[in-house]
């Protein structure tokens, strides 16, 4: 990383209470770990497993988060819990050759997987790669024009601290983007995608990944991680102003913009 991002050392705190791992309860300082421990096992079939759980729609919902940047060539960006990389592409296409977009993600295993992807896609040169934890981000204050987050708020331990890191790392005027999946609009599709969710994901994690209780954690954290009303007032808290949300596909996932001003 070049020296200009500086490097934060300041330590988790810790928390003597308990926090959801799907719908289990588990202490505090072991979520990270448990999370780390489902990330390594769904590495490989990571993309595949996303085409098939949403029919390619996280496709299309990633795209539209990547219209709303406002990116320019030669701007700063970050991408945090980037995984394999989908919402980096778009974002180093963006910022083109002048700019720079670093990838951050907490497991190792989906930084790597993430590498390749963009290595493939000849994107090498502007996109730098760090494994840090969202809620303690490594870059000075102000760095970046935009961050975004991609399905990987509701995985986070302490998603205020999460959010109030990105906060700390944005430019004045900087825009963060959270994409996440959230509370279908509709009770009848409600109802449908709780099932689903329950249901079919962990049966598609079986048969595809052989691996059901990864998936099951994941679809148990959809149904744990907040509704759009009480991230908005999240992001709020956190320091964001003009804080808006858009619904997706009837809610099921949520969009949610917010600024550093």
């Amino acid at each position: 990383m070049p020296h200009d991002h500086g490097v934060l050392t300041a330590m988790t705190p810790q928390h003597p209470h308990t926090t959801d791992f799907g719908f289990q309860q588990v202490p505090w300082d072991e979520k990270a770990r448990r999370v780390r421990g489902v990330f390594d096992s769904v590495a490989e079939r990571y993309d595949l497993m996303n085409d098939l759980m949403s029919g390619g729609a996280h496709r299309l919902w990633k795209r539209f988060t990547l219209t709303l940047t406002g990116l320019r060539a030669g701007a700063r960006a970050l991408d945090v819990a980037g995984g394999s990389g989908d919402l980096t592409a778009g974002l180093a296409r963006q910022v083109g050759e002048r700019g720079s977009v670093v990838l951050v993600d907490i497991n190792a295993a989906m930084l790597q997987r993430g590498r390749d992807r963009l290595i493939e896609h000849g994107l090498l040169p502007q996109v730098e790669y760090v494994q840090a934890d969202a809620e303690q981000l490594p870059f000075v204050e102000g760095y970046f024009d935009c961050v975004t987050i991609g399905f990987g708020l509701r995985n986070v331990t302490d998603k205020a601290a999460a959010l109030r890191s990105m906060h700390r790392v944005l430019r004045p005027g900087g825009q963060l983007l959270v994409l996440e999946f959230s509370r279908p609009t509709l009770p009848v599709l409600a109802r449908l995608y709780e099932a689903y969710c329950l249901g079919v994901l962990p049966l598609l994690g079986r048969m595809v990944a052989s691996d059901a209780d990864s998936y099951r954690y994941l679809a148990e954290s959809i149904q744990r991680h907040p509704d759009q009303e009480t991230l908005l007032q999240m992001m709020s808290e956190a320091g964001f102003d003009c804080c808006r949300y858009h619904n997706l596909s009837g809610g099921i996932v949520a969009l949610h913009r917010g600024y550093r001003c």
